[in-house]
This record gives C-alpha cells, structure tokens and sequence, in this order.
C-alpha cells in the first residue's frame, strides 16, 4: 500500500513539474515517459521510461534556425484566432492554416492568439508556443 502511494506522490511531483516547463519537447518526453515507466515498471520503470521519453522529445525539438525564422518572419495580415487553448502536444484546429518552413519541412508554423507556435505538419501537433 505505501509503495503505491509512494508512486502517486512521485507522478503527482513530476506532473507538477512538468507544468512549468510545458514548452520543452525534451522535458515533456522525460516526464511522460517517466510516469508511464512509474505506472508499468515501478522506480525501475521511472527511471528506464524518463531517458527513454527524453530521446523522443528531443527528437521532436525544432532547431534553432527554425525556432529563429518563426520569430522574425512577419505575421499574416489577417488575425487567426481560435476559442481552444494552444497546447504543446495538441492539434490545431483544421480551420488554422498552416505554413510550412523553407529549407525544413519537417516543421510548420502559425500565428494564432496573437501567438507563434511551430507544429508538426503531418499531426498538426504544437511542438512549441513562441512568446
């Protein structure tokens, strides 16, 4: 009984932590991948599933030349806004043009709530959210 409520308490402190580094595809890999590893494997499992979940996210990272061209590029004329909240991880609606990066077409990018956000072009998931 204490070993599972010892594995609660540690989930509950890694999403917690989690939360504040919400934009880090690396961080976020490491975190799920620690909780899935928790729920499967126990501290063992943690362990093994947090540098396993790290690899992937930082797979998912855009590179700096992207994250720098999304930043500068100019924004689009006409304002996109949409009701859902922009989360890492999610899809954007459909309705959301997307636009692709030169030279790298393994990333997007939107403005949409006045912020910049780079996705995934074949997911439509947001790796990262630019303030």
């Amino acid at each position: 009984m204490l070993i599972k409520q010892s594995i609660g308490a540690v989930a509950a402190l890694i999403f917690a932590s989690g939360a504040a580094f919400a934009q880090s595809s690396t961080v976020n890999g490491a975190v799920g991948g620690a909780a899935t590893g928790a729920i499967v494997g126990g501290p063992v499992g943690a362990a093994v599933g947090g540098v396993t979940g790290a690899a992937v996210g930082a797979m998912l990272e855009p590179p700096q030349t992207v994250v720098t061209y999304v930043r500068e590029v100019p924004a689009p004329q006409a304002r996109v806004v949409v009701e859902e909240k922009i989360v890492v991880g999610q899809p954007l609606p459909e309705t959301v043009v997307l636009t692709p990066v030169p030279d790298n077409p393994k990333f997007a990018y939107a403005v949409v709530n006045d912020e910049r956000v780079i996705v995934e072009p074949s997911s439509r998931k947001v790796i990262r959210v630019l303030n």
